[in-house]
């Protein structure tokens, strides 16, 4: 070896040696073989060299040069593992340390106001029943007195499945259910979620409602109302109410209870419509064609049922003014329940 191509050995070994990062050792890659480092240069030379010592040369050149690389490929990944492992000691969480604050869970407004709600009927001797999301449209529509021609089966209101079934409107079906399982006399409350192509501050295209139904002989308006002014009173506290007359297909009569605003305490805002009233649920007492849909003694029983919305519940229980708020799982919202 010359004593040129020796010097040039050992003033990249020393310059090895001293490398203290990844960088720098990329940095003499570059200076001795790179485009313009040594090694390039060097081989660039050899055609002004005599042509009986360019092959002599040239394979000396080309063996510091794989000398080289061979040495600096080891010397990067010995580099490479030592500082990914002096990261990691760095990054290394401190055992000792006093763990972090965690705030307990709690639940959902809507999921403490459904609950506070079925405790109330079930202290009344009501019981739960279920019934599937996906429906029939016998069970959802018909069954319930809601002809094929009512604007409540038209598609801006239903979503329509490709198998023909429907995403139930209303928690109504579930009473249809259970009266074709069991016999009167019965209390039943259904809770659960429902589906309406609606949207906008106070309504949701899901939300929940849950229904009432009570079943029995001699069963009066004076019943239904005698229950939901125990449930109001419960729920809102001693305040003023009344029935306004409605109309639902599967209750005749049907009417509509409202409370006195809880915003305005009757004076009248933005909320109530200037009215003074709120309304919180509807009701009636269960039309005969309902009864005869599960073939009930029409002549022997009669009963009432109710419904209401639970995010709307809720809205009136914490004093809510937009819906959305309810779906939307900002933190600092749901914090304050």
């Amino acid at each position: 070896m010359s004593e040129s191509h020796s010097n040039l050995l050992q003033q990249y070994s020393s310059e090895r040696e001293s490398a203290q990062n990844t960088a720098e050792l990329e940095a003499l890659r570059v200076k001795y073989l790179g485009k313009k480092g040594e090694i390039t240069e060097q081989l660039k030379g050899l055609g002004k060299l005599p042509p009986d010592e360019r092959k002599a040369v040239g394979a000396e050149i080309n063996r510091i040069k794989n000398e080289i690389s061979e040495s600096l490929e080891k010397a990067m990944r010995e580099m490479a593992l030592k500082e990914q492992e002096t990261k990691l000691q760095a990054e290394r969480p401190d055992h000792s340390l006093p763990g972090l604050f965690n705030r307990p869970g709690t639940l959902h407004p809507v999921d403490q106001v459904a609950r506070e709600i079925a405790d109330i009927f079930l202290a009344m001797g009501f019981f739960m029943a279920e019934g599937p999301e996906i429906e029939d449209e016998y069970y959802n529509f018909e069954a319930l007195n809601v002809p094929s021609h009512h604007p409540a089966r038209e598609m801006q209101d239903t979503f329509f499945l490709e198998s023909g079934q429907v995403l139930r409107t209303q928690t109504s079906p579930v009473q249809i259910r259970t009266m074709e399982t069991l016999q009167p006399p019965l209390k039943m409350i259904g809770l659960g979620k429902v589906f309406r192509r609606d949207s906008d501050i106070t309504h949701s295209p899901m939300f929940h409602q849950m229904e009432g139904l009570v079943v029995g002989e001699n069963i009066s308006m004076s019943d239904l109302k005698g229950t939901l002014i125990m449930f109001v009173e419960n729920m809102f506290g001693k305040r003023a109410y009344r029935f306004r007359p409605s109309y639902f297909p599967f209750t005749e009569p049907s009417a509509e209870m409202d409370i006195q605003c809880i915003f305005c305490e009757g004076k009248g805002c933005k909320v109530c419509k200037s009215t003074g009233w709120m309304e919180v649920l509807g009701c009636g007492m269960v039309n005969p064609r309902v009864f005869e849909a599960v073939k009930y003694d029409t002549e022997k029983y009669t009963g009432f049922a109710f419904g209401m919305g639970i995010e709307r519940m809720a809205m009136l229980r914490y004093g809510i003014n937009d819906i959305r708020l309810l779906f939307n799982s900002d933190i600092r919202f749901l914090r304050q329940f």
